[in-house]
């Protein structure tokens, strides 16, 4: 990745243009010339969108690090933007299909092991062997089943009733008939990150929303300050809206396992203004549609960061 001080040639004798951008690059009320992104590559403003006002230019150079998005694409690209910090997942267990209450029909994210940073694709367990195998529904790629061979080791996170596992399996079988599946070895190196319920844990990631939950484009930008499985808090360099309005929200969740955006609509629950004019307000907000890949991620997210917890409840999940 590159730092402030990196240039991009423009030309045999052109100068230099650097990515990061000064609060004079960025203008206010007009549309902007170029994307905007953050220090590892996240969309902040698209090209066209505008900096409303010196509320939000303030909120945009105190919050992040903006730099130019049309310079260095690489930097941009999900597939090669890590995250900023991973923590630890600790040592493995010994803990067998039982132990970890599997059961069929649990979502899982399945990735192969060669090749760094690829993101995980959903299937389903269909099935058990006496011997801990697993049968597993092909991992969809684009809709499209993922290319996989007999005898590739694939690293799976599985959600269950009250944690979330990783392991790795080597795929044993690669069946057509009577219908597609995959047969995988039985669980090695399984890792285990315990669940509670209405977790909530601490975040730090860019948010554009827009105020027209039906529109396509977003026009401000926001701080994410906590996430949970079901919603988030954020703030904002102005009210977005009353309680129980909806808005539509874009972000990227990245973990140890797999780096999804997600844009969907959510309904504010609670806002806390700033003590005095031009202090950012927080907006709590509750998911409305997660399709089950996000869920998943968002699930992984917080379970990644367990140790960030701000509290949580007994109440339903």
């Amino acid at each position: 990745m590159q730092t402030s001080e990196d240039t991009v040639d423009t030309g045999a004798n052109a100068p230099a243009a650097p990515r990061e951008l000064s609060p004079d690059a960025v203008p206010i009320g007009t549309p902007l010339d170029f994307p905007i992104v953050d220090a590892d590559g996240v969309l902040l403003f698209e090209r066209g969108a505008v900096v409303i006002g010196a509320d939000e230019h303030r909120f945009l150079f105190q919050n992040f690090k903006p730099q130019r998005g049309d310079l260095d694409d690489a930097a941009a690209d999900p597939a090669t933007a890590g995250p900023a910090a991973r923590a630890s997942g600790g040592e493995p267990e010994s803990l067998t299909l039982k132990e970890m209450h599997l059961t069929i029909g649990a979502l899982i994210g399945v990735r192969s092991q060669v090749g760094m940073g690829a993101p995980m694709h959903p299937s389903r367990i269909i099935g058990f062997a006496p011997n801990e195998s697993l049968f597993v529904t092909p991992p969809l790629v684009d809709g499209k089943p993922m290319a996989l061979a007999v005898g590739e080791n694939v690293e799976i996170v599985a959600i269950a009733s009250q944690a979330v596992f990783r392991f790795v399996c080597t795929v044993d079988s690669v069946c057509q008939v009577p219908f597609h599946y995959l047969v995988l070895s039985k669980p090695g190196a399984v890792r285990r990150l315990r669940e509670r319920k209405s977790v909530r844990v601490r975040a730090s990631l860019p948010l554009r929303f827009s105020i027209e939950a039906e529109g396509s484009g977003y026009e401000s930008l926001g701080l994410v300050q906590s996430v949970s499985a079901m919603g988030m808090s954020f703030a904002a360099p102005w009210t977005v809206g009353e309680v129980g309005k909806r808005i539509r929200v874009a972000f990227r969740l990245q973990s140890k396992d797999m780096d999804t955006s997600i844009e969907t609509t959510a309904i504010i629950r609670n806002i806390q203004t700033g003590s005095k004019p031009g202090d950012p307000a927080t907006h709590g907000i509750e998911f409305e549609k997660l399709d089950q890949v996000e869920q998943m991620a968002l699930k992984v997210y917080v379970f990644d960061r367990i140790d960030d917890v701000i509290f949580w409840t007994s109440g339903p999940k």
